[in-house]
């Protein structure tokens, strides 16, 4: 973060001098929001008309991007707001729930810093996480008898949280609107909720919790590490949160949503994200 507990910090930006108060800074509300189906459509690049509305919000409260991504996607998806001189000073990066954490950049040629990473295997133990693993790979290897699109990358480890996708993670758009068909119809995730957490009891894995992620995958990680990891970042500040899979327990949106209260808010997409941003830029700070 900011090196100094002085009044001001000086920023340079593109040749211009920033004079931030300090105090403020550590006082600002914060917003996070999810990425897939509120910044982004799923897995898509970031649309730049949410560049302008979350550049106005910068103005009276911090962003924050908190997904169940890993980093990667995240700087995939997200680059060119990661890379907006206007707000990347202001913008925290939150992958797996959290369990990761990016501090904003203090200066132009700096990027965002990890400061924190948790790790499941450690939290699961070797033994437990490496059953856990078993599990999905024998749950993954029933795919071939259903009509879905198999295209690699099934299971991510990601340190902190896995992420199962049975079609696989490098699915094509056509290939993603099949599957969202076919799980539709089907309840094909819901059915493999079920053989997974029946799995996890037989092999006595405890503390092991399972979402919905997106729109066609599966997050997976130890029993606390949902969403609200990513307060644990932000004691004593307002956050707001605005996310897409809320509505449910099962969609990984629940618990935070749940916990920011009055804060929160549901979204069907990016463009009624725009809306809300607005409607929080009025609102945050008070």
């Amino acid at each position: 973060m900011l090196t100094s507990v002085s009044e001001c910090v000086i920023l340079i930006i593109h040749n211009k001098t920033h004079t931030l108060d300090y105090g403020a800074i550590m006082n600002r509300d914060i917003v996070l929001f999810d990425m897939d189906g509120t910044l982004t459509e799923a897995r898509q690049a970031f649309s730049q008309d949410l560049s302008s509305p979350l550049w106005d919000l910068s103005h009276v409260a911090d962003v924050g991007i908190v997904t169940g991504s890993d980093l990667n996607y995240v700087k995939e998806q997200m680059s060119t707001l990661i890379n907006l001189h206007s707000i990347r000073y202001r913008l925290h990066l939150l992958p797996c729930n959290g369990t990761k954490y990016l501090i904003p950049p203090e200066s132009a040629d700096e990027d965002h810093k990890m400061i924190h990473e948790a790790s499941m295997e450690k939290e699961l133990g070797k033994t437990n996480y490496n059953n856990l693993m078993e599990i999905l790979i024998c749950l993954q290897a029933e795919m071939v008898d259903y009509d879905i699109p198999l295209t690699g990358h099934f299971i991510s480890a990601r340190g902190s949280t896995i992420n199962w996708s049975p079609m696989g993670r490098n699915a094509n758009d056509k290939q993603r609107k099949h599957f969202k068909k076919f799980d539709k119809k089907f309840k094909f995730r819901h059915q493999f909720f079920s053989k997974l957490q029946d799995a996890l009891k037989e092999e006595k894995i405890d503390g092991v919790t399972v979402k919905l992620g997106g729109d066609t995958s599966f997050d997976i990680y130890p029993t606390g590490w949902d969403k609200t990891y990513a307060l644990r970042h932000f004691g004593g500040r307002n956050v707001w949160f605005v996310g897409d899979r809320a509505r449910t327990p099962k969609g990984n949106d629940y618990e935070i949503f749940q916990a920011c209260g009055p804060r929160s808010f549901h979204t069907t997409g990016p463009e009624e994200t725009r809306e809300i941003v607005r409607r929080i830029e009025n609102l945050a700070g008070r």
